[in-house]
């Protein structure tokens, strides 16, 4: 990438010291950089941590402060002027069409969300040969990490038919293709596929947002050093099962996504399939299944209950859990 840009006559300078659950700090660094180097472009060549720190970047670049400041819906005042280009890296967050930034606030324990239109990106490059050399477990995780956001965006209480179709087709491409580019990953279909599926998955987050799972998965990163596919993937089925009543014909169309078949087999025999289906998904990549595989102590569970409920996408759930719901979830997958 150096050597395309240079080769064009531009002066570039690399910023490469961000962590996999990047904090405040990180952001501001970028920031530091960028006025020293008079910058004019952002690129930003990596997952979805490294975007979501250009993200943050761009925008104190243009309206100051600490990226604490615009935790939240619709903070930022100003539209960044300088241009950011998205070249993802892994196939999972789908940062690269996303409104969103996710940030670990260290002092508290817990992910936080910042959420505007100023925040997407100009133009995103997805191209599924960036990502044949990532690590099966890392594919794994980016992977059930979209197929998430689709899942979540399609039962969301804000869902819309435009948001549904993107999430349903992503479901149909992640459930069938993430094992085989997990598997090998230099196998371009399924890579190719996998990554249509993530980008998807992020533009039907965009108008749907998320739910519970993404709200438990944000305090349970914040309480071990786990990364955020991990702790989706183990919270998913549970998630999925307690919502299952509320709308039994939508987890319906998420197995028909999955290529189950109603025929012969009641409503609730082919919606609970779709909860088994994910099961079975992040055990055969290889992905934990139990919070104790993780570091996650019963102790903590009172707190991450806490930091759940106040969660912004918790709203969004079909089901709005209370403390006794959360913490029997969390014991039963424990």
């Amino acid at each position: 990438m150096q050597d395309l840009l240079r080769s064009s006559g531009l002066l570039v300078d690399i910023f490469s010291d961000v962590d996999s659950e990047p904090g405040f700090a990180t952001a501001g660094r970028v920031t530091i950089l960028m006025r020293l180097l008079d910058t004019d472009c952002l690129v930003a060549l990596g997952g979805g941590s490294l975007m979501d720190v250009a993200k943050g970047a761009r925008v104190l670049f243009e309206n100051g402060g600490e990226i604490g400041d615009y935790v939240g819906e619709n903070k930022v005042i100003f539209k960044p002027k300088i241009p950011l280009l998205s070249i993802p890296t892994t196939a999972g967050t789908g940062s690269e069409v996303t409104i969103f930034a996710v940030f670990t606030d260290c002092g508290q324990n817990k992910k936080v969300t910042i959420a505007s239109e100023y925040l997407a990106s100009d133009i995103a490059f997805v191209d599924p040969l960036m990502m044949i050399s990532a690590p099966a477990r890392i594919t794994a995780a980016s992977g059930i990490d979209a197929l998430s956001h689709a899942i979540e965006a399609y039962i969301s209480t804000i869902s819309s038919p435009y948001s549904d179709t993107l999430a349903i087709k992503a479901i149909d491409l992640i459930t069938t293709y993430l094992e085989p580019a997990v598997a090998d990953g230099k196998d371009i279909v399924a890579r190719t596929n996998v990554a249509l599926g993530s980008t998807l998955a992020g533009m039907a987050l965009n108008n749907a947002s998320l739910g519970l799972t993404h709200s438990i998965g944000a305090s349970l990163s914040g309480h071990v050093k786990v990364s955020h596919g991990v702790a989706i993937g183990i919270m998913l089925p549970y998630v999925m099962e307690y919502n299952l009543t509320i709308n039994p014909y939508k987890f319906a169309d998420l197995a028909c996504a999955m290529g189950m078949s109603f025929e012969g087999k009641t409503l609730h025999t082919v919606a609970s399939s779709a909860v088994r289906t994910v099961k079975t998904l992040v055990k055969n990549v290889g992905l934990p299944t139990h919070l104790r595989e993780i570091g996650i102590s019963e102790d903590s569970f009172a707190s991450i209950t806490e930091t759940t409920l106040k969660h912004d996408m918790v709203k969004f759930s079909p089901r709005i859990p209370t403390a006794e719901d959360i913490l029997v979830m969390l014991k039963n997958v424990y």
